[in-house]
């Protein structure tokens, strides 16, 4: 095996190792790449994308729904998170997930301030993920181009 492509494969295994370490993602993840194969090469890609657009309304909507000074509908504001969280879950992006739960009862408490720093660390942490698996899907493509194949990484 050519050397390069040896190195971008140990390159990608340590990375995808460091997102699950460091709490980005969950098995729910590893379980969405099993469901991907050579007759649907870019699931895992599209999935996310569809992930991501969900991201950028449910926190554009939560986002609206905290600006109204006075009026905040907790319940509209818990229902956006409530589906963000269950989104979440489904991709295995835990640390979303994670903020959701919390964002969730902070909803249940009408507690503005808590829900405006929880939605913030939200926005935070999807943009977060996007460009740590964007980073993930180009050493895949590294590793396509080099001639190589995408190794399976075992988290357990």
């Amino acid at each position: 095996m050519d050397a390069h492509v040896a190195q971008l494969q140990m390159q990608y295994r340590n990375y995808i190792l460091s997102l699950y370490q460091q709490g980005f993602l969950d098995d729910q993840f590893t379980e969405l790449k099993s469901l991907q194969d050579d007759g649907t090469p870019d699931f895992v890609a599209e999935v996310l994308s569809l992930f991501f657009d969900d991201c950028v309304k449910l926190v554009g909507n939560m986002a609206r729904a905290l600006d109204q000074t006075g009026t905040v509908d907790f319940s509209q504001v818990g229902a956006n998170v409530h589906q963000l969280k269950g989104s979440s879950s489904s991709v295995g992006a835990k640390r979303v997930k994670g903020l959701c739960i919390n964002f969730k009862e902070l909803c249940e408490a009408k507690n503005y301030e808590g829900c405006v720093r929880c939605l913030q660390q939200v926005d935070i942490e999807y943009k977060t993920l996007k460009a740590k698996l964007q980073d993930m899907f180009n050493l895949e493509k590294q590793i396509v181009q080099a001639g190589g194949i995408v190794p399976q990484v075992d988290i357990n």
